[in-house]
């Protein structure tokens, strides 16, 4: 039997040893240095987010209205369709007469399907269908359309893709449909149009796909803001799959579309929900018959757009319909069969609008005859001012003997309409077979017009302008004068072709004479895509343009972006470019900003591995703050991926990948796209950092402000006293929501586990701040009572039922420290499980919309990772950092974080729903094998450390040791129930210990160190 030495005057061991930074309850957090860095972070990534939230043009859209009160007529489908869709609807659109007339559904018109997309109405249709309506009344019905369209229930497409699918077979029911109601039409049409906005344009397109589809159903497809490319945020395994499938057929089956037209516009910078490079059809040398523009550069729009007002913008709208017109084939009655004519059309009025009516076959020559006056102009610059009163105003004159021009090539065609101006640029080279060019000048009964002619080489009118380097961050600029003796000036910007890449160009311009002077007309000219956009100005003025890019310049495309100036003659302007530096990150923002969720994930697996390596170190778990900013460093991940990608370049290696059944890096995937430049990932590591961090000070916040509100409403209960991971109970919650989970919702699940982790993160810590404020209340009587303690001990060592305020004072305090080891694990732990709720909360709010329907969501995205993550946190959360060191595993599940974090970036930019599975089945592998030693150790009871390990003990380390591992040996045990003897370092001699004299060990062992190991060995 051990007894307990004499000991002299004890102190009592002091009560720093409670780290709680991370609970606002004292102790040491990051540095000023680690706070100002994150602040800059976090201030940088405000900025960019406001560059793309806020920082763009005024809406420049006309809002369209109704002249009558817009009707929607519901489409009875069949008892079979409605029974397999019961959420989705068919509508027609009408007003007034119109609406009224159509009730009986005798269709004479030309059938056009409208679908909305992500969270969109049916409604949105009216903006096309009224317009379309009043310009049928216009030409007397001689043709109209019938606008149809789908109410999807505004499902959440864009964020859940397991109905995509069954929105494209419902569609598919719904085109058949429609053209049922034709069948007894003279001109019964055989195809219908549709109109797609937003993931409607994708669900149309996927059409494609289905193998029961006719190609033939469809032959003309216009989408608004439709993300063709990528999801704009690839949440669930469905809508990347289904990305890839309907972007495969395009590519391998486009041969079987050629018959079909695709028109895509973007929305341009406006647009900050869908990119407008992501809504460029993708590219195939087969398929000839796709468009796709920014609605900056359409004509007579020349406007960027939101995400929702693209469906209503008027001059958009207007362009639309008339292209619709345009399309219709006078002997069917319906849209036009020929693929030519029909590109024709969308390039008439999206992308050069020659200010003329469009002609199918215009005529080639046309005779000069009447009453004109020939009048030779022999000046190579000359005005004149007219009323104009024809679209067809200059011709070629063919190479002929007489002294007039008789016959003329109508040269209108080659115009191009501008906001205030229309103007046409005639290569004479191009020209040979002509001998003059001929102004039409009618006479004045129209709309006054002012004529500007010249002639000039091009290159007097061509100035090359190098663009500032991207890390000048607007400190330097290039400047060049113009001196403007005529209409037009073309500075080509130099080296301008990267999507990173973004300036201010101010021009400046200063005229001799304001009289007469017109509008300025800059346009920035991008060669390889359609996204021009047009700024006109007064003069004299100082106008700033914003360059930067859509889609960024193909490898094997040479041409050079173009700042086009439509001047006035005899002024000057000045043309200065600079870098800017906001827009710089404003543009990582746009093409990357759904890519930092994963960078976000990888700087918090740092920080948590660090915290188990912390806890074999030196027994402690720091708060997650001052873990992050020790941790967080980019080498850790960067390097390996260049590794990968470099060793990805040979084949071997590249076989040896595939046989793991590994997938493709992503950031080879967005590399392809041309997306991805040098420096992105270690930008967006940094302010993924950023992000970790405030996002881990403010959630502490919120458990501080949520603890205070406990305290002021409950009383405590006191610090936890089950250690048990498993229980009956706890097994019964986790069985229950693994049932939740396979029979309702996986995200259902994973929202009520999560909110049971935080109830219970936020008792500890209210139990904690309550211990720690009774500690703090009475210091100095614990220490006499520990002498009194003391006293009584040599006393009465053999006595089980006696212990002093000392041992319960102490037990406590040593119970509060690893409780806030455990606090800080955990709040590490939860906001982790934070950013896995966010992900899959779009799936938890589809199944809500949709419970009406079914109570079980199917497909379910978040199933199989709730099933895997339920009982995972169910006995990760009721974990403590004594247990956790006690495991033998831990060494090794400390060294799965760095490689898992290398593993989100590489496989997550463009699939965000990878990281949580990851996480899981690391934490379920551990949290398996750390179960059963737990269990083996509670049955065996855990040995105590070898005596060796134990001395020195004048090594602060040493004695650290030694005293936590007494610690971790009783901690969480009754004391007073515990057996009275165990093996010291399985020996066969029992050593019995006692609560009164462990209790004195545990106050003094500081100054009792020597006596120690003769002390344990009794």
């Amino acid at each position: 039997m051990a007894a307990a030495p004499p000991r002299p005057a004890g102190r009592l061991l002091p009560r720093a040893r409670v780290p709680a930074a991370a609970m606002g309850l004292g102790g040491r957090g990051p540095g000023a240095a680690a706070l100002g860095l994150y602040g800059a972070l976090a201030a940088l990534v405000l900025l960019a987010v406001r560059d793309v939230l806020l920082l763009y043009e005024e809406n420049r859209c006309s809002m369209t209205y109704m002249y009558e009160y817009p009707e929607y007529l519901k489409i009875k489908l069949p008892k079979k369709i409605s029974r397999r869709y019961p959420a989705y609807e068919l509508y027609l659109y009408g007003e007034g007469n119109y609406a009224e007339e159509n009730k009986n559904l005798l269709l004479t018109g030309i059938p056009v399907l409208f679908l909305p997309g992500n969270a969109g109405s049916y409604k949105q249709v009216r903006s096309l269908g009224s317009i379309a309506l009043r310009k049928a009344e216009d030409i007397d019905f001689k043709y109209h359309f019938n606008f149809f369209s789908v109410n999807f229930n505004e499902e959440l497409v864009a964020l859940y893709g397991g109905s995509l699918q069954r929105q494209t077979r419902f569609v598919h029911e719904c085109i058949k449909v429609i053209l049922k109601l034709y069948k007894d039409h003279e001109f019964a049409p055989s195809s219908v149009a549709i109109v797609g906005h937003s993931m409607g344009g994708l669900v149309a397109r996927a059409l494609l796909t289905l193998k029961n589809f006719k190609p033939e159903l469809i032959n003309l497809l216009i989408t608004q803001a439709t993300p063709h490319v990528a999801p704009v945020m690839p949440l669930d395994k469905y809508l990347t799959d289904f990305y890839t499938a309907v972007n495969n057929h395009w590519i391998l089956k486009a041969q079987g579309i050629r018959n079909l037209t695709i028109l895509s516009v973007a929305g341009g910078f406006r647009d900050y929900q869908v990119r407008s490079g992501l809504a460029f059809l993708p590219r195939s040398s087969q398929h000839n018959s796709a468009l796709s523009v920014v609605s900056s550069a359409v004509p007579r729009a020349w406007a960027s757009t939101d995400h929702l007002s693209i469906v209503w913008c008027k001059e958009l709208i207007l362009a639309t319909i008339r292209a619709f017109f345009d399309l219709i084939d006078e002997n069917t009655k319906q849209i036009t069969d020929d693929p030519k004519k029909r590109l024709s059309v969308l390039n008439h009025h999206f992308v050069k609008h020659p200010a003329k009516l469009y002609a199918e076959n215009p005529e080639t020559l046309t005779e000069l005859t009447g009453a004109f006056i020939w009048i030779k102009i022999k000046t190579s610059k000359w005005n004149y001012t007219v009323y104009n009163d024809t679209s067809s105003w200059i011709y070629g004159c063919v190479n002929s003997n007489s002294s007039v021009c008789l016959e003329g090539v109508d040269l209108s065609w080659k115009a191009e309409l501008l906001p205030t101006i229309k103007a046409v640029t005639l290569k004479l080279q191009e020209y040979p077979f002509l001998s003059h060019l001929v102004v039409h000048v009618p006479s004045t009964n129209g709309n006054k017009f002012t004529l500007d002619c010249e002639f000039f080489q091009e290159d007097s009118r061509t100035v090359k302008l190098p663009v500032t380097h991207l890390f000048s961050f607007g400190l330097s600029s290039s400047k060049i004068l113009l001196n403007s003796t005529g209409l037009i000036y073309n500075v080509q910007l130099q080296h301008f072709g990267q999507i990173y890449q973004a300036f201010k160009i101010y021009i400046e311009g200063q005229c001799q004479s304001l009289n007469g002077r017109k509008h300025s007309i800059y346009r920035l000219h991008v060669p390889w895509s359609h996204e021009d956009s047009i700024t006109v100005s007064k003069v004299p003025s100082l106008a700033e343009i914003s360059a930067k890019l859509h889609i960024a310049q193909p490898e094997n495309d040479s041409s050079v972006a173009v700042l086009n100036i439509y001047s006035s003659s005899y002024c000057q302007y000045e043309v200065t470019i600079k870098t800017s530096f906001l827009q710089v990150l404003g543009q990582l923002i746009r093409f990357h900003g759904g890519t930092l969720p994963v960078y976000v994930i990888s700087n918090i697996l740092l920080a948590y591995g660090g915290q188990l390596n912390t806890l074999i170190s030196t027994g402690q778990c720091s708060d997650f703050a001052l873990v992050l900013s020790r941790t967080a460093r980019p080498y850790k991940v960067e390097p390996a991926l260049n590794i990968i990608t470099f060793l990805l370049g040979f084949a071997w290696f590249k076989d040896v990948w595939d046989a793991l059944f590994l997938p493709e890096m992503d950031t080879a995937v967005l590399n392809n796209q041309d997306v991805w430049f040098p420096l992105v990932s270690l930008v967006l590591f940094f302010f993924g950092t950023g992000i970790a961090f405030w996002g881990g000070i403010l959630f502490s916040s919120s458990l501080r402000l949520l603890s205070s509100l406990w305290l002021a409403l409950t009383r405590p209960s006191g610090l936890p006293k089950d250690s048990r991971l498993v229980t009956p109970k706890r097994s019964c919650v986790t069985i229950l929501l693994v049932f939740i989970s396979w029979t309702t919702c996986g995200a259902f699940a994973i929202l009520i586990i999560y909110l049971h982790y935080l109830f219970k993160v936020v008792k500890l810590h209210v139990n904690v701040r309550a211990e720690q404020k009774v500690l703090n209340a009475a210091p100095k009587h614990s220490k006499e009572t520990s002498n009194n303690a003391n006293k009584e001990l040599i006393k009465n060592c053999c006595s089980v039922d006696r212990s002093g305020e000392a041992a319960k004072s102490l037990a406590t305090s040593a119970v509060a420290d690893e409780v806030v080891n455990g606090f800080n694990m955990h709040v590490t732990v939860i906001i982790l499980l934070t950013w896995i709720m966010l992900l899959s909360f779009p799936s938890l709010i589809y199944w809500i919309k949709n419970l009406r329907y079914n109570i079980r969501l199917d497909p379910d995205p978040c199933r199989p990772m709730a099933i895997i993550l339920v009982p995972t946190l169910g006995i990760l959360m009721n974990s403590s950092t004594t247990k956790v060191k006690s495991s033998k595993l831990l060494k090794i599940a400390a060294q799965f974080p760095l490689p898992l974090s290398v593993a989100v970036v590489a496989f997550g930019p463009m699939h965000l729903y990878r990281p949580a599975p990851l996480f899981s089945m690391w934490k379920t592998v551990f949290l398996i094998f750390f179960t059963m030693l737990t269990l083996w150790g509670l049955v065996k009871g855990a040995p105590l450390r070898p005596e060796e390990k134990w001395k020195p003990l004048d090594n602060p380390r040493n004695r650290d040791l030694f005293f936590r591992t007494l610690q971790a040996y009783f901690s969480g045990r009754d004391l007073r129930k515990f057996p009275g003897t165990f093996s010291l370092n399985n020996g066969s001699k029992p050593v019995t210990f006692y609560l009164d004299p462990i209790a004195s060990a545990f106050a003094d062992y500081e100054e009792r160190k020597n006596s120690f190991p003769k002390y344990l060995r009794g």
